[in-house]
């Protein structure tokens, strides 16, 4: 189907948190790591699966359809997009695939490329911006009325705010927007026909680093700062996956609900956002071994979206810092704040206009 549319508690003395690790400079980052410090959200004990997991081990795809958000990230300048991975995995394994995001020329590219390395490859791209919500209603409603199944929708689209507070066509704050409202939006609206698909799942891409969220100021209209509206946008993408999980448990939908990250992988994410002027951008410069590669990034997104032994509620991540295979690990303290779940889920319905009926 092709539309036209336009588109943690405190640490202790011998942790370090992956936000605070990105955080500190180079010197302290090294420090750090030489010392062997653990991380927060460690890996639960694996099962013999996720200890050795990696693309290759996906299942047969075939006749699964999936639809992965901002997957038009092709590899450039030593980086690539994790949607654009995981799309280019799923493929390989037969599965019909359709990435949507709002650049149609980089959409464009993006199917060129794969369709290069997996000649066949069921891949499509719609042109989507999750920013603006009446294109993201419309978008849902169409597909509803293709008559296609739609098993795993990969909620992966987000981006780090640029320096200046920016709002969207909806009057949103951008970050929050795309992060949060649009995929919340999205994916009540695709709900009927995920519940009616097979074995289906929703897979949020959340991060190793989030901040506490402010639910009288969603839209950060006080003191914007780009970094913490990125990390409350993430933490805030966290509790919609359990909240989710809770409310399908309960209502007998059958869809999973899982939350993943992929670690500390070099994608679009800071040249697109703050820029690589910016704290983020000088410490990738600085500590670029810290950066692995997006594909392997990608694995916990496709370890949440197709492995056999994930299940919904959990949370997915590389077993160490920078490489491992994909493990269950600790959801952080404050993304199980169930209170706190129903309340930004109550406030997104309303900003959102929009229910999960």
């Amino acid at each position: 189907m092709t539309f036209s549319s336009n588109q943690q508690p405190a640490s202790t003395a011998h942790s370090t948190s992956r936000r605070q690790l990105l955080r500190l400079g180079a010197a302290g980052a090294a420090a750090s790591l030489a010392a062997g410090c653990a991380l927060p959200g460690a890996a639960q004990p694996a099962d013999r699966e996720s200890q050795a997991w990696a693309a290759a081990n996906i299942p047969d795809q075939t006749g699964r359809r999936v639809l992965i958000t901002g997957g038009n990230g092709y590899p450039r300048e030593g980086r690539s997009g994790l949607g654009y991975q995981a799309a280019l995995a799923l493929v390989r394994k037969g599965a019909d695939v359709t990435i949507a995001s709002r650049d149609a020329t980089k959409g464009a590219a993006a199917l060129r490329l794969i369709r290069g390395e997996v000649p066949g490859a069921r891949i499509r791209f719609d042109a989507l911006d999750l920013t603006d919500l009446s294109q993201v209603k419309a978008y849902a409603m169409r597909w509803r009325g293709s008559g296609e199944r739609l098993d795993l929708l990969i909620n992966n689209a987000g981006v780090m705010g640029r320096r200046a507070r920016e709002t969207t066509r909806s009057g949103h704050e951008r970050v929050f927007a795309t992060n949060v409202m649009g995929p919340f939006v999205l994916t009540a609206g695709l709900m009927p026909i995920l519940r009616a698909g097979r074995a289906p799942r929703v897979a949020w891409v959340a991060s190793g680093r989030i901040g506490p969220l402010a639910l009288d100021d969603l839209q950060f209209e006080q003191d914007y700062d780009y970094a913490q509206a990125y990390d409350r946008s993430k933490l805030g993408v966290l509790l919609v996956a359990q909240e989710l999980q809770r409310r399908s448990q309960a209502a007998g939908w059958g869809v999973a609900s899982m939350a993943c990250h992929p670690g500390v992988a070099r994608t679009f994410l800071v040249p697109d956002g703050p820029g690589m002027e910016s704290a983020e951008g000088l410490r990738q410069r600085a500590l670029p071994i810290l950066f692995g590669p997006a594909a392997r990034g990608a694995l916990s997104l496709l370890y949440a979206g197709a492995s056999s032994s994930a299940r919904g509620g959990r949370y997915y991540g590389p077993a160490g810092l920078v490489a491992g295979s994909p493990e269950d690990v600790d959801v952080p303290p404050l993304a199980r704040n169930e209170t706190e779940a129903n309340r930004l889920w109550d406030a997104l319905q309303s900003l959102g206009d929009t229910d999960f009926s």
